[in-house]
């Protein structure tokens, strides 16, 4: 017998159907009668299953059933780790014990799979990694959840390449609908402006025609026409508004959900105040439909206007021209004037809303503790600062704008006045005198308009420049694989974690490994690095340099949704979202089944104690966890991080509120992941659950100080005199 064999594939099967025996019956040649029976039974096989089932895939799986001990060799689920086996000599038979708590899975009976079986078997076991599957059906689905071993699945292609998640489209397609929208606006506003020329025509006509022809036909004509024309614009501007209001609601449509997700994302690595990228959208929300804006839409009609004025007379058009340049020279002393002001406003604003959002969770703390004078003492003085940094800007803003309306007004007396003078020479008339003067008025409006509301353009245009930042850096627009559902296996390798902003390592050259299954608890003393450590292992903080890899893929190039759905993780500051017990076991998740969430609980061991509340999982739970306990509401978190047959759990501190009973039904619950083959990491400080782990690992100062089987770890500290029964551990160590 070859020593090359290694846990030969299809060994688990009975004897039969094991590879090396097919394929010795596969080489015995049938007589011409039997290969002919052979086939009418398959052809009237395939006819039954054909005319029975509708479904293609259940027809294949009856077809399956149906079949004896096959005549090809079948091909067993890969593992992670690649070994190739020659197939036995005619002569040896294979004597592979069976794989050891491996569940039973379909056998593949591709044709090309068999044929390559048949030359030289790949098999996947323990530590080289997953392989790609060569050759694969295209009418066959991939399936990203289905039981497969290892990251190969279950005669699946090993990936399917999802196209990312492209923030960058979100925001084209917002910009898109404003641009679109703005086109439409800005054709009513051209029809609104030109017919706001009916009223200085109107007083024109009547000064001019109607009071020296004294004809009331005239002006009952001249005044239903501008009365139409009023309407008309009346009707336009109203129009262009609820184009504005549609746009707006748009683009938060459009931009809601992905500001929300990247900014999730981002907060890894900052502070939460990305979060404040949700009020950045709104502050856009309310320039698209200020009067701001329709300002900047009138203002390239502002020549139309001057030449108006110019057709009347040059030297009134000359004095429009001069007031518009100064006008505009004003708009460019406001904009540097009130820019660094209103910048340092908006940082302080956002600080302060920190400290607010910090203050509404802490607030049972803060009650308890007296801390309402601190607290709103820490609030007001980035409030002050945000308040007096906009006093400045404003007071500048206000300043150039009341100059430049007193310009603008100053422009309309000098045209009334130089208009007088040119009637007395008689070059034009009075009423063209006053219609210049109006129209004038009208020109030069959205130009005064605009310094009066630059304070809000600029405010919306940093704000819009934050939300483009914070969408195309997201790294949720990279491309993805959608790999099979993990078995479980961990690696850290070398992992490193110095804070941002600061030069104190937390964690320094970590490195372990998990197979499938494996339970570790994590020791030490407080300061040592544990939660840190959790928290890198589940994704939610990244770190400086090293890698986590879950089924040998590093957590930053996994699918996050995929991945969150496959791991659960318990963080030592338990929050539960305001709903139903129910909901929150489901992850918030619409689509969980009851079945699911019966599952969870059962598995954390929490329905006996969720069937005590008096409206049990439809027990509605606040912001602060009431009605719960700070022990149920770790329990409930429990039952959360089991949710969806997870195959990797991480626990942080999970018995640090629980009672006798609570303890008890956590040890069960660590009992129940063992069965299920979840790896399970578990942080604590208190020896109760040592007994119930395979693995010890002790972090001492941010490195590993003891790692390995439990008993060699609990050896290795009572021969230096150390009892981990007191629930110290580090500090012996020094």
């Amino acid at each position: 017998m070859s020593d090359n064999r290694k846990r030969v594939v299809g060994a688990d099967l009975p004897r039969h159907e094991q590879p090396g025996v097919a394929y010795r019956l596969r080489n015995r040649p049938p007589t011409l009668e039997q290969a002919y029976e052979r086939f009418e039974q398959a052809v009237q096989q395939c006819q039954d299953v054909a005319a029975s089932v509708d479904d293609p895939l259940a027809a294949a799986s009856q077809l399956s059933d149906m079949q004896g001990p096959p005549t090809k060799p079948q091909i067993a689920p890969a593992e992670p780790i690649l070994k190739v086996v020659q197939p036995s000599p005619p002569g040896d038979e294979p004597e592979a014990a069976p794989f050891e708590d491996e569940p039973e899975s379909e056998p593949v009976t591709d044709d090309a799979t068999v044929a390559k079986a048949a030359e030289g078997m790949k098999i996947i076991e323990g530590d080289t990694g997953p392989i790609k599957a060569e050759e694969r059906s295209s009418n066959k689905p991939f399936s990203s959840g289905g039981g497969g071993k290892g990251s190969g699945g279950s005669g699946d292609t090993f990936h399917k390449r999802l196209g990312p998640i492209d923030f960058s489209a979100s925001l084209k397609a917002g910009l898109n609908a404003v641009r679109r929208n703005l086109a439409a606006v800005m054709l009513f506003t051209i029809a609104s402006n030109v017919l706001v020329l009916a009223i200085p025509i109107y007083l024109f006509q009547i000064s001019d025609r109607v009071l020296t022809s004294r004809s009331m036909d005239t002006l009952i004509m001249l005044t239903v026409v501008i009365v139409g024309a009023i309407v008309l614009q009346s009707i336009f501007d109203a129009i262009r508004r609820f184009i504005l209001m549609r746009t707006a609601v748009e683009v938060a449509a459009q931009l809601g959900a992905p500001i929300l997700s990247a900014a999730a994302r981002a907060s890894l690595n900052g502070n939460g105040r990305e979060y404040q990228t949700l009020n950045d959208l709104q502050q856009v929300r309310s320039f698209l439909v200020s009067r701001t804006l329709l300002s900047f839409l009138d203002a390239p009609l502002a020549p139309f206007f001057v030449l108006a004025v110019f057709l009347i007379h040059p030297h009134l058009g000359s004095i429009v021209i001069f007031t518009a340049i100064l006008l505009l020279i004003f708009t460019l002393i406001n904009q540097y004037m009130t820019a660094t002001p209103f910048a340092e406003a908006n940082a302080a604003q956002v600080k302060a809303n920190l400290h607010l959002e910090s203050m509404s969770r802490n607030s049972q703390v803060i009650n308890a503790l007296a801390m309402i004078p601190e607290a709103v003492q820490i609030w007001g003085r980035d409030t002050a600062a945000s308040l007096k940094a906009q006093v400045i800007a404003q007071d500048r803003n206000i300043a150039v704008a009341s100059l430049s309306k007193g310009m603008r007004l100053l422009a309309q007396v000098a045209m009334l006045g130089w208009g007088a003078h040119l009637a007395i020479q008689g070059e034009i008339t009075g009423g063209m005198v006053i219609a210049a003067s109006i129209i004038a008025g009208r020109g030069l409006a959205p130009i005064e308009g605009a310094i009066e509301g630059w304070n809000q353009y600029s405010q919306s245009k940093a704000a819009y420049g934050r939300i483009s930042a914070l969408l195309m850096a997201s790294p949720l627009n990279f491309e993805r694989l959608n790999l099979p559902r993990p078995e479980g296996r961990l690696d850290v390798e070398r992992l490193l974690y110095v804070p941002g902003g600061t030069k104190r390592v937390i964690l320094n050259g970590i490195s372990f490994a998990l197979q499938p299954g494996d339970s570790l608890a994590v020791i030490g003393n407080s300061g040592a690095g544990k939660t840190t450590l959790g928290k890198m292992l589940v994704g939610s903080i990244l770190p400086t340099s090293g890698n986590v890899r879950l089924d040998l893929m590093d957590l930053r190039n996994w699918d996050q949704r995929q991945f969150g759905e496959n791991i659960g993780y318990l963080p030592q500051d338990v929050q539960l979202f305001p709903g139903t017990i129910k909901a929150n076991i489901a992850r918030m998740r619409d689509d969980a089944t009851d079945e699911q969430i019966y599952k969870a609980a059962m598995l954390a061991d929490v329905h006996e104690m969720i069937a005590t509340l008096p409206h049990g999982y439809e027990t509605m739970v606040a912001a602060d966890g009431s009605p719960l306990s700070g022990g149920q509401k770790q329990r409930i978190a429990l039952a959360r991080a089991f949710f969806g047959d997870p195959r990797m759990v991480v626990l942080d501190e999970p018995n640090s509120n629980l009672d006798n009973a609570g303890d008890a039904a956590l040890l069960r619950a660590l009992q129940h992941a063992k069965e299920h083959k979840i790896t399970m990491i578990t942080i604590t400080q208190r020896p109760a659950l040592l007994s119930n782990v395979d693995k010890i690992l002790l972090l001492v100062n941010g490195t590993v100080a003891l790692f390995g089987m439990r008993q060699d770890v609990v050896k290795a500290l009572e021969t230096r005199g150390i009892s981990i029964e007191n629930g110290s551990f580090g500090h012996q160590l020094q």
